[in-house]
């Protein structure tokens, strides 16, 4: 994980954390896969400069993140978490909400979350010259460690947060966040429930 900090702190881009989610919701469609993995690294006409069923998946990438960002049961999660980790929330929202699909993966897929991250990996593989060289960066670090795997671990999640803490600018005190998941895990819990019944029915999945 402390590779995604430090690639975090280089492109001060935070929202890397919910890939699980993406590719989860992305179906058995391979090139849809890559681009909600992607999604994230692209600005603006980046878009056309891939195949139609790759837009596809950037696309499929941002209509997620536009649903969730918007979603009541969301702001809910985030609102516990604002007064003290204020704009780093939402970031935090991401980890907690990807370590419950992990946890409970069995609830929402028949292919075992080890046969599932691996596969990715096989097709991300695959299609790397797809992939732009900060993708390349991130798929070479999280399949060596499995991360999407992982996320499963409060511990996983808890060093994350606390390395990502370390490198931002500002005090954030996310390296306090999974104390909060676990007093509030059953909270935290039903609103990732209610909310990816939520999505899973928004997308048709």
């Amino acid at each position: 994980m402390d590779v995604i900090n430090t690639l975090i702190y280089q492109t001060k881009v935070a929202p890397l954390l919910n890939f699980l989610a993406h590719l989860y919701l992305s179906g058995h469609n391979d090139s849809l896969k890559i681009g909600n993995f992607i999604g994230d690294f692209m600005k603006g006409n980046q878009i056309f400069d891939f195949p139609e069923d790759i837009q596809r998946g950037i696309l499929h990438h941002r209509k997620i993140d536009d649903f969730t960002d918007t979603h009541p049961i969301v702001l809910q999660s985030k609102k516990r978490l604002r007064l003290k980790y204020r704009h780093y929330a939402p970031v935090i929202v991401d980890m907690f909400y990807d370590h419950f699909l992990a946890r409970r993966w069995n609830d929402y897929s028949d292919v075992p979350l080890k046969d599932f991250t691996t596969n990715f990996y096989q097709i991300a593989q695959k299609k790397s010259h797809y992939l732009p060289e900060k993708a390349l960066f991130v798929l070479s670090h999280m399949s060596k460690t499995d991360w999407l795997y992982n996320y499963q671990f409060v511990e996983g999640i808890d060093k994350a947060l606390t390395g990502m803490a370390k490198r931002t600018k500002f005090e954030s005190k996310m390296e306090h966040a999974t104390h909060d998941l676990q007093v509030n895990y059953e909270f935290f819990e039903n609103e990732f429930v209610e909310f990816f019944d939520d999505i899973r029915e928004q997308l048709g999945h």
